[in-house]
């Protein structure tokens, strides 16, 4: 969603607010903006569109000061306009806001009513003036954020300036995130430990309620009762190579690529090569005692949920539900005791997911996170945590965080299995064996991006296209569907092969391209014939398979994409390959923004 950052410096911060807004401008890029504190006055210059658009304005218009803050804004509450972008600010204080303020439209009127005058359409512009009254009534600004705070209802990161202090910020944070930096003299607030990589590795990250006070050589932390607080500061170990796009094209080309490597170090956590053995983190429970499993994500990471219905059910015997986290809690889901909630997250601060695990820890639910940032909130307050170490993804649209995430949801269904008595030591040597020729196939997948790219003008025209698949391979048709909706903003739906002749074949004539994902094996015969159906409707078919399968079916469709034969449990991961590079190859052949799609943004931390 947004991103926040702030800097109580030394030496002029406009450039380096700057930075960090374009390491974080992934969680948003509706418009951006800054303010610092300069002799006496409150600087602010804003931007609407793209981070660039503001470095612009800052050539013409500098902010000089040592003290500032800065926002990127995905637009919740009003238009993506100048008036709306962040900071807000009165003549006293500015403010930047990520997540939601709920019951803003009754603080606004109560302020209105005040005689107090509004710029913007946003909910973040009556923080700003609740704050400025009390400071404007004598209030010190600890004594005003500290009366303000318990009057929102939501989810917010807070960063605030204060025109008569220029060598004090104030951050807070409530169902977002919010890191503190340490510097040589300086002091840092930002949404995510990427944005202050450049500027520091020794962070802390605040927890639900905090709210701090920053000096250029000192911090105080309260917590949600206003006591002092101290919070562990790690090493952060964020990179600000990471977001370097080095010789590739775009970020998710790059990301794309990476994954051999990344599912490989995902895979060298979880599996034992020495004895083809599979090995968890230490955990206080008894997974063999798991009698049902509730699976909660969003997006990309619900789909990598659903392949892992299928391992689940298949190895391990145990029946699994799925939602998707912003329906879960609203059917009012009937939590078995002794069982065992698993959350998917890329970045582990997903508004939706993360309320999803508090309902289900509230009633008694075994918690397990598998997650990209080991210490975001959910990965704080998990009983199991199952870390992917995909590395930072920037691209918004999820590609190597997902093969990753099949990595850990493939070792963790297989390792219960184990346990639970249901797969013997011959057998768990053989998933894992399975398991390690996973990066070797997503190479040899990678092998055939020229061969996509070449075909991406026959589906670059379509206003509409289906994708189909049959078993573990329905999600991957589903994941297809959403890349190309994501980023060629082409209408997509993925279906169960079986399931078009009950309805979708309807829609089917000669201008749908249909995308059809059959590896061969036990499943391949049943999905050709869904194939057969279609092309006998007119459907041009672009089949992605293996060798064996191309040979068998590939005769009269108007595309085909080879992929590696692979057991069936590593399908899933492989050919994730080719939806992904699809979807890609037909974003560069429209010329849309792949990195940055519209209305998009990586990190949803409202709900």
């Amino acid at each position: 969603m947004c991103g926040i950052i702030g800097i109580v410096g030394r030496e002029s911060v406009a450039d380096r607010l700057v930075d960090g807004l374009r390491r974080m401008e992934y969680r948003g890029y509706d418009s951006a903006g800054l303010c610092t504190i300069h002799e006496g006055d409150l600087v602010r210059r804003r931007a609407q569109g793209k981070l660039a658009n503001l470095v612009a304005e800052l050539a013409q218009r500098p902010a000089p000061g040592s003290i500032g803050i800065a926002h990127t804004r995905w637009a919740t509450h009003g238009a993506p306009t100048e008036d709306n972008a962040h900071p807000h600010a009165t003549e006293h204080v500015a403010l930047v806001h990520n997540g939601i303020i709920e019951n803003f439209r009754e603080l606004r009127e109560e302020l209105r009513a005040a005689g107090r005058h509004f710029t913007s359409e946003t909910d973040s512009e009556v923080v700003a003036h609740l704050v400025s009254r009390e400071v404007e009534g004598g209030a010190s600004p600890e004594d005003a954020v500290r009366t303000v705070l318990p009057r929102l209802r939501g989810a917010f990161a807070l960063a605030i300036a204060f025109r008569s202090h220029p060598d004090m910020l104030i951050g807070a944070r409530r169902g977002s995130p919010l890191v503190l930096g340490y510097g040589e003299g300086e002091m840092y607030l930002g949404s995510d430990a990427l944005a202050l990589a450049p500027l520091t590795q020794r962070i802390a990250y605040l927890e639900e309620g905090d709210w701090v006070v920053l000096h250029r050589d000192e911090v105080a932390i309260y917590d949600a009762e206003n006591a002092p607080v101290e919070r562990e500061v790690t090493t952060s170990g964020a990179s600000a190579a990471a977001v370097e796009k080095g010789n590739y094209r775009h970020f998710m080309q790059k990301e794309i690529f990476e994954q051999p490597t990344v599912v490989a170090q995902t895979l060298g956590s979880y599996l034992r090569q020495a004895d083809n053995s599979i090995a968890l983190p230490q955990f206080d429970f008894d997974i063999s005692k798991i009698r049902r499993v509730t699976i909660v994500a969003c997006g990309t990471s619900f789909y990598a949920g659903m392949v892992a219905k299928y391992w689940f059910e298949h190895f391990a015997r145990v029946p699994v539900d799925i939602d998707v986290a912003s329906e879960f809690r609203y059917r009012e889901p009937v939590l078995e005791e002794g069982g065992l909630a698993l959350f998917i997250s890329q970045s582990g601060e997903t508004a939706d997911t993360l309320a999803a695990l508090r309902h289900c820890k509230a009633n008694g639910q075994t918690i397990a996170v598998v997650v990209n940032v080991p210490t975001s909130s959910m990965a704080r307050e998990a009983d199991l945590l199952l870390p992917t170490h995909a590395g930072p993804e920037i691209g918004v649209a999820s590609t190597k965080a997902f093969t990753c995430q099949l990595a850990v949801l493939a070792s963790l269904a297989a390792h219960m299995a184990v346990k639970k008595g249901l797969m013997n030591r011959e057998q768990e040597a053989d998933v894992v064996a399975h398991l390690l020729e996973a990066p070797a196939s997503l190479n040899a997948a990678l092998d055939h991006d020229e061969d996509i790219a070449a075909m991406a003008h026959l589906i670059a025209p379509a206003r509409d296209v289906l994708y189909l698949g049959r078993g573990p391979d329905f999600p991957l048709a589903l994941e297809g569907a959403l890349k190309l909706k994501e980023i060629s903003y082409i209408h997509a739906e993925g279906y169960a092969a079986g399931e078009m002749k009950h309805g979708p074949i309807a829609l089917i004539d000669d201008q749908v391209p249909v995308v059809v994902l059959a590896p061969s094996g036990p499943l391949f015969e049943k999905t050709v014939s869904n194939m057969e159906e279609v092309r006998a409707r007119g459907g041009q078919v672009v089949l992605i398979s293996d060798a064996e399968g191309l040979a068998q079916a590939g005769e009269g469709c108007i595309a085909t994409i080879e992929m590696p034969k692979v057991h069936p449990l590593i399908a899933p991961l492989v050919y994730a390959i080719p939806v992904q590079l699809l979807a890609y190859h037909v974003a560069c052949v429209k010329g849309t923004d792949v990195d940055q799609p519209r209305n998009l943004a990586k990190s949803v931390t409202v709900e």
